[in-house]
């Protein structure tokens, strides 16, 4: 049994290398939102020093004072409850697996959501982009998709952007490409994700296809204001506006990073497409 003094001397140790590990981590998270150590203190109303000295370990911060740096560098929830965690505090947030009995009710909160937006298509996907759930008209985007990528886990961007995918079916390949990659790499700016910049270094490298059909962008009537979906099917090029719907109120990170994806009909072609594709019950 160790002696008192050596004790004490392990926990000062342990303490002391929580403490660095933590300011590292409020480091990094400052850095990546491009705040220097005195705009933080501002916000924070702490005093430049303080930070300092919690940026370096010299001071070990209390659950309030994480909770409120997170809150102000924006940090995801996820990566909230790791700042807690490795201060020695309980995470924040739950996390329940979807297939947990416990999920039940989110589980069919998001299959209302999706179902009821049929006939056009919707589905859910977690923040890697992997297919959780869809509804039945999702099938219109999988026609003539290569096997191996619908084995389950599906990325949804892999899907899309693939050569083997739904990509050579894409109008304007090259502008929806542009547009993904864009929202990914605001996604792996916002957090960071290791996950996210590997998938963005994949699919970067995936062939463009051709650029355009050979109207401007201007011609699809939405201009440069929102990105159209235009998907060559056996009906003809049906067009599609695409929204993304969060739980705003969701305290559990599982429903929290779910992302539920829904494409509009752009035109009346494309929903007279649509619900001959799916007719709606009486």
């Amino acid at each position: 049994m160790p002696a008192p003094g050596k004790t004490d001397a392990m926990l000062n140790t342990n303490q002391t290398a929580q403490a660095t590990q933590v300011g590292e981590m409020l480091r990094m998270w400052r850095q990546r939102r491009r705040l220097s150590q005195l705009a933080l203190a501002c916000d924070a109303d702490v005093s430049p020093r303080h930070l300092s000295f919690l940026e370096t370990g010299r001071s070990r911060p209390s659950r309030q004072m994480l909770t409120h740096l997170a809150e102000l560098l924006d940090i995801p929830p996820r990566d909230r409850n790791s700042l807690l965690l490795a201060a020695g505090f309980a995470p924040l947030h739950t996390e329940t697996p979807l297939d947990n009995p416990k999920a039940a009710d989110g589980r069919r909160a998001v299959e209302f959501l999706l179902t009821s937006h049929e006939p056009s298509p919707a589905l859910a996907a977690d923040r890697h982009w992997t297919l959780v759930a869809a509804n039945r008209a999702v099938g219109l985007f999988l026609e003539g998709v290569a096997p191996e990528l619908l084995v389950p886990p599906i990325n949804v961007l892999r899907l899309s952007l693939h050569p083997q995918g739904l990509a050579p079916r894409i109008v304007d390949l090259g502008q929806w490409r542009r547009h993904a990659l864009e929202r990914l790499q605001k996604q792996i700016d916002a957090s960071g994700d290791k996950e996210l910049m590997a998938l963005y270094t994949e699919l970067e490298a995936y062939p463009c296809g051709p650029a355009s059909d050979g109207r401007k962008p201007d011609d699809h009537g939405y201009g440069a204001i929102i990105v159209p979906l235009r998907v060559r099917s056996d009906e003809g090029v049906l067009s599609f506006l695409t929204t993304t719907t969060v739980f705003g109120t969701a305290v559990d990170l599982t429903f929290s990073e779910l992302a539920i994806e829904s494409f509009f009909p752009a035109d009346d072609f494309t929903a007279e497409a649509l619900r001959k594709r799916m007719p709606t019950e009486d």
